[in-house]
């Protein structure tokens, strides 16, 4: 599936080592290659990248965008400010006329409309618990408010989440034990969404889960629980990653534009050491951290 195979890369700039992030110098592009003008933070995959780096180091994220408004936006998989060499079938592409919000939203709601595709034919969406209130968690609720889902119960513990401006989005701190039909993980850590099941119920797992991390078997079992793997690029046709992202960002540009740029943050790229500093000691402040790398 050409479409899903990252482009070769040159001069990225944030490397992961020895568990910090540390930024490159900027360097010229090589010729023939484009390079990013902004990059998106995948702050649980990222968080997780960060850690590996004590034992092996690594580039730091895979989400990157050259292009601008008028002519739209090109998205490859190469790490943070990064330049590419792009062909036809790499990477995604938004139209002219896009916002940098709208075109960065997409990417998370590409991965919920694709993970939403995996659920078992006949789940009913309209009682959908979300855990969490990151970008993954923020993606999931856009997209099953396009499918038609009215409301959305989000469980997070975070106060006054931004995720609640969503449309269709009701925010909790707490839910009963054993009363959910539905419940998408978008945090990666699946406990709090097993403890909501109800018997027969559907979890999907949108939230990568750390490496090792166990399910409750047995429970599984006897509560008849199916348990769905929601990753992006999970038994996906070259031809429908990007189709789910031109889904994704053409339903985006009919919201109003000052909600989308409420969910995004805009931080220079050489400030990118401070934000994964405050990302290994918690979270970032808002769903979306877009890193700017300049013209």
């Amino acid at each position: 599936m050409p479409a899903l195979v990252p482009p070769a890369y040159a001069v990225p700039r944030v490397e992961f080592r020895d568990g910090q992030a540390r930024l490159l110098p900027a360097r010229p592009a090589p010729a023939g290659m484009v390079r990013a003008r902004y990059s998106i933070v995948s702050p649980g995959t990222e968080r997780r990248h960060l850690a590996d780096s004590v034992t092996a180091p690594r580039m730091a994220g895979y989400m990157s965008l050259s292009g601008d408004v008028e002519r739209g936006w090109l998205l490859a998989p190469v790490p943070h400010g990064a330049a590419w060499r792009p062909t036809p079938e790499m990477g995604v592409a938004a139209p002219p006329g896009t916002s940098l919000a709208a075109a960065a939203l997409a990417r998370f709601a590409q991965m919920a409309l694709l993970g939403l595709d995996r659920l078992p034919p006949g789940t009913d969406l309209r009682q959908t618990v979300v855990v969490g209130s990151g970008p993954v968690a923020l993606g999931c609720v856009l997209e099953l408010y396009r499918r038609g889902c009215a409301a959305i119960t989000v469980l997070t513990s975070r106060p006054d989440a931004p995720i609640g401006h969503a449309p269709g989005a009701r925010c909790v701190a707490a839910l009963p034990s054993g009363g959910a039909r539905l419940v998408i993980d978008a945090t990666g850590a699946p406990q709090r969404a097993i403890a909501l099941l109800a018997p027969g119920a559907v979890l999907g797992l949108l939230g990568t889960p750390a490496t090792g991390e166990a399910m409750p078997f047995a429970a599984v079992h006897r509560s008849c629980w199916t348990v769905v793997g929601m990753h992006e690029l999970g038994s996906l046709s070259s031809e429908g990653y990007p189709a789910a992202y031109h889904t994704a960002v053409t339903w985006l540009r009919s919201l109003p534009a000052v909600l989308l740029e409420s969910w995004c943050r805009i931080l220079p790229g050489e400030h990118a050491e401070g934000a994964y500093r405050a990302l290994a000691r918690h979270r970032l402040p808002g769903p979306v951290t877009i890193f700017d790398w300049g013209s």
